[in-house]
């Protein structure tokens, strides 16, 4: 690990020992935003984050729904 002092910029770092733009950049996150709606219809919703990778399903939740005051089950939904 190196240490950059706080005088010095990435791009000096970069220029001074000839790393790349490349070697630093971080990859893509696999997560998307989603929406869960309630089922009982009173249109109160959470958002949250679903790797796609990894769940395949649409994500569906018993969760407080304060419209009703009750738990009920929230299904996944796209955010528009």
């Amino acid at each position: 690990l190196i240490l950059i002092s706080s005088c010095r910029t990435l791009t000096s770092y970069i220029k001074m020992f000839g790393a790349t733009r490349v070697a630093l950049a971080r990859g893509k996150g696999k997560t998307v935003p989603i929406k869960l709606l309630s089922t009982a219809g009173t249109g109160y919703f959470y958002t949250t984050r679903k790797n796609v990778a990894k769940m395949t399903h649409k994500l569906q939740k018993m969760k407080y729904d304060p419209v009703v005051r009750k738990h009920v089950l929230f299904s996944e939904a796209k955010i528009k």
